[in-house]
């Protein structure tokens, strides 16, 4: 059995959402700002709900889904790093952007701290909290099933099904990427996507589900 545990379910998987998602911001201004930061798909929806006319204004975007999400609502990227790490992004901000005015639009919790680290560069990153991440409850009887291959898609989702349940040593988690898979205990065995995308997560499920079936 492959179990994704992302909000989103995808066909060829037991579907399985560890959390979701609720506002904080009740009105944004984005006056007097030259870009907008984001660092999740997640923060794109929530801006478009509390205020539409963010897309007047370019943005900066980690990562492949971010920046096509900021797109297909209307919005502009005006730049991608090459990589999909927060840190990347400041230090192209050091390099390319500190100049500008920029407003990251952001969740409560974040894995890297983009404010500080360009704060002791001298480079001063306004922040707004727009949306948070809550855990959705399970009970023992929802536990996946002995040999499961877990998909994880963000730290949260792992936290999340591990305050949900006790991890089995049978299992193998399939985590997107480097950011998430810090978050794994110590005794867990894992493989990382070779794309940060939950496309690719599946395809290695799949790979390994073949591998182990095949024996």
């Amino acid at each position: 059995m492959i179990y994704l545990l992302s909000p989103t379910g995808k066909e060829g998987t037991t579907h399985l959402p560890m959390i979701y998602f609720s506002l904080i911001e009740e009105r944004l201004d984005f006056t007097d700002y030259d870009l907008l930061m984001f660092t999740s798909k997640q923060a794109v929806v929530s801006v478009e709900k509390l205020n539409a006319t963010w897309k007047k204004i370019p943005c900066l975007a980690i990562g492949e889904a971010t920046a096509m999400q900021i797109e297909r609502l209307g919005g502009r990227v005006a730049y991608q790093p090459k990589s999909f790490y927060g840190k990347t992004l400041s230090q192209d901000i050091l390099s390319d952007f500190k100049e500008k005015k920029i407003l990251y639009l952001r969740p409560k919790v974040v894995s890297f701290d983009s404010k500080t680290f360009l704060e002791k560069a001298g480079v001063t990153l306004d922040e707004k909290l727009i949306y948070e991440t809550s855990c959705i409850s399970y009970e023992k009887i929802d536990k996946p099933t002995k040999d499961a291959i877990i998909i994880f898609t963000s730290p949260s989702t792992i936290h999340c099904f591990l305050k949900n349940f006790v991890w089995d040593e049978s299992y193998t988690a399939v985590v997107i990427g480097d950011a998430t898979k810090a978050h794994l205990p110590a005794n867990v065995k894992y493989v990382v996507a070779d794309l940060p995308r939950i496309d690719a997560c599946i395809d290695k499920a799949k790979a390994i589900s073949l591998s182990s079936n095949s024996k």
